[in-house]
């Protein structure tokens, strides 16, 4: 490839990965470029969890010409650009970053996903699709080689060192199957119930659930919405310095939700 990788480019090699075409009905964010740069060549790709100032801040400092985020600043309705958004956006354009927002697509990719990788640090097998949004299967549920407790479905996940938001042991003491589905999902706790699933990780608990995993004997474990979502911006990241040999960083900042 040209050493001179515009938005353009990084724009259909995202796309290429990820099948941003195909949820552009099941997903209410803006994938893909929400605010672009001038044109000029990007030599270092940012990415971070949240488009939120302070990470357009540290992508600023570390020279990033394209920041790569799950949750972006558009979500199927036109805004006002005013107040905090003008500040978000101004300052974008100011020091001439390119907003690239991915939501769903990155939670479901059987590979680079959030979803994908959570299963994969679990040491699932027989992998398949589980927890319906908007039509779409974004998350994926498989079987242990070997029944395991869900403080050790914790230490597998680690989380990066941070403790989960919850941990909620209601079911058997040892797991042979678990499903997962990253961040907002607890609703989707109710799919594990359905299919007899005996662990549900994700990101947030819900008061809503809580009592239809005690009684059902669910296990789930609640990692924080943040915790479950910085998994696929990682493995995109090395993808990118992999095949297009561009400089690349992720941008750690924690919300401890």
């Amino acid at each position: 490839m040209s050493t001179e990788i515009t938005t353009a480019k990084l724009d259909a090699f995202f796309r290429n990965i990820l099948d941003i075409e195909g949820f552009s009905s099941a997903d209410d964010s803006l994938n893909g470029i929400q605010i672009d740069n001038d044109g000029s060549p990007v030599r270092k790709i940012a990415f971070g969890v949240d488009a939120a100032m302070e990470t357009f801040e540290q992508a600023a400092v570390k020279g990033a010409g394209l920041l790569f985020v799950h949750h972006g600043l558009f979500w199927g309705k036109s805004l006002r650009i005013t107040g905090g958004l003008r500040k978000r956006v101004k300052f974008l354009i100011d020091n001439n970053i390119c907003l690239y927002g991915v939501h769903l697509p990155l939670d479901q990719h059987p590979k680079f996903g959030n979803n994908a990788v959570l299963a994969e640090l679990l040491g699932l097998e027989n992998i398949e699709p589980f927890g319906v949004y908007n039509g779409k299967k974004v998350g994926y549920k498989g079987t242990f080689p070997k029944p395991v407790t869900i403080d050790e479905a914790v230490k597998k996940i680690n989380f990066n060192g941070r403790p989960p938001a919850g941990i909620f042991p209601f079911g058997k003491k040892e797991c042979t199957t678990a499903a997962v589905v990253s961040g907002g999902a607890s609703n989707n706790a109710r799919d594990a119930i359905a299919e007899g699933v005996d662990l549900y990780v994700t990101g947030e608990s819900s008061h809503s659930v809580y009592h239809e995993c005690l009684e059902n004997k669910l296990n789930m474990i609640a990692g924080g919405h943040y915790n479950t979502e910085v998994w696929g911006l990682n493995a995109i990241m090395k993808q990118c310095i992999t095949e297009l040999g561009i400089e690349a960083e992720f941008l750690d900042i924690p919300t401890g939700l």
